[in-house]
């Protein structure tokens, strides 16, 4: 497989799919630029090796051309932490990108308008009545497809070479982030940088892990991670659910949880998760205590009770003080760390001292240790920054979803097209 530092972009003129789907406020100001800076070094690489670039990404859900999700309201801050003046073309595969293609230089930049505002980017039908036929269906998935390769071909006959780096789409067979590769021969199809750190991580692991291996799932719902739990039952030492999910195994287990979160038609699942995790001789660990509360508010009167015996009328919000310190004994003797999800609610500053504590085990066994930690999703990474701790672990992951399917153990789409 060809990689960016073995390839010469001199000349050349790189396709390159990142993820710049970032956070605006109601000014359209980027109120966090985490994604775009990451994906810098590889645009610099190609800027440096005397190479031009056309960059291609989404912004938000467009269900069409929408203002609001225009890729203009991001060009400045592209600019500024690239170094150079992006130019920008109203649309992606119209008259005007094609002009500003063809008329790119070498250690130029431009920025394609957003492709989702392109119905073929997804692959979906816009549009349909609801109370369609099953013919009429077929008929339209048809005539998209086929005006799905000419958008596929359009964008790959801009360049001399695609470069996959926007790992946080690597979950979805789109026209920009998988299709695409097979319009480009092994020698002219790479991952970029951070899609190539991302992978790495996620090897080191799911496949090539050094041990005791110990994941911190976070998270309410129960449901929502039964995959992820599932397949990491096969593959852990210690396995520590923690987050909503406490409540629901705690009632399984006889525990009196008062108003916590519970998925109730999940307490047989959560039994049978307890057994598949002792059949697997993977230690489960479950919080003992909780911060408690008598409403869900930041101001909210708050006791530390045992996880079992929380009164009606209360719920937990976050873990107590002996579940930090058993949670940090487990992770400081780990070789390998996987976090996703946070202990509580941490978006109250009251609730947050369990999600810190995870933290701070994370960065010392890293540290310390010589462990290799991996942080992941989008609530943790929001921990991991907020604490100021992305430097003291091995990785912080931009994939939300990508992240928590490669943890499943799905094939990516966007990373099969690139290996083969």
């Amino acid at each position: 497989m060809q990689t960016i530092d073995s390839f010469n972009f001199a000349g050349k003129k790189a396709f390159v799919r990142v993820d710049f789907n970032v956070p605006l406020d109601e000014n359209f100001n980027v109120t966090d630029d985490t994604r775009i800076r990451k994906a810098i070094p590889t645009l610099k690489k190609i800027l440096s090796d005397g190479g031009s670039l056309i960059l291609g990404t989404h912004l938000g859900r467009p269900k069409g051309v929408s203002d609001k999700f225009s890729l203009k309201h991001i060009l400045s801050r592209v600019s500024e932490l690239l170094g150079v003046d992006v130019q920008f073309a109203r649309d992606c595969v119209g008259e005007e990108a094609r002009v500003k293609v063809a008329a790119l230089q070498p250690g130029e930049a431009l920025l394609l308008e957003n492709l989702r505002f392109e119905e073929e980017e997804e692959g979906k039908p816009r549009g349909l009545a609801e109370d369609a036929t099953a013919e009429e269906k077929n008929a339209a998935k048809k005539e998209l497809k086929t005006r799905q390769k000419t958008f596929i071909e359009t964008l790959a006959s801009y360049a001399d070479v695609y470069v996959n780096d926007a790992f946080g789409a690597a979950h979805r067979a789109h026209a920009s982030t998988a299709l695409i590769a097979d319009c480009f021969d092994a020698d002219h199809k790479m991952f970029g940088y951070l899609m190539a750190g991302e992978v790495d991580a996620i090897e080191k692991v799911m496949t090539h892990v050094a041990r005791p291996f110990t994941a911190i799932m976070g998270g309410s719902k129960v449901s929502s991670k039964i995959d992820i739990i599932e397949n990491l039952l096969g593959k852990v030492d210690n396995l520590i659910i923690t987050g909503g999910m406490t409540y629901t195994f705690t009632k399984a287990l006889g525990g009196k949880i008062g108003n916590s979160i519970c998925e109730d038609d999940k307490l047989d699942l959560a039994l049978e998760l307890l057994e598949k995790a002792k059949a697997n001789s993977v230690n489960l660990v479950l919080a003992v205590d909780a911060k408690i509360a008598d409403r869900f508010s930041n101001d909210a009167s708050t006791e530390f009770v045992d996880v079992n015996s929380i009164p009606d009328g209360w719920e937990g919000l976050d873990i107590g003080p002996k579940t930090e310190a058993l949670y940090a004994d487990v992770i400081r003797q780990s070789k390998t760390i996987l976090w996703n999800g946070p202990t509580g609610v941490f978006e109250f500053e009251n609730f947050t001292h369990g999600s810190r504590a995870v933290a701070e085990a994370i960065a010392e066994a890293t540290e310390s240790g010589g462990a290799f930690s991996l942080v992941g999703g989008g609530d943790s990474v929001a921990c991991i920054n907020k604490f100021g701790l992305a430097d003291k672990v091995s990785y912080v992951s931009t994939g939300g979803g990508a992240l928590l399917e490669a943890i499943e153990g799905k094939t990516l789409p966007g990373i099969a097209a690139i290996q083969g």
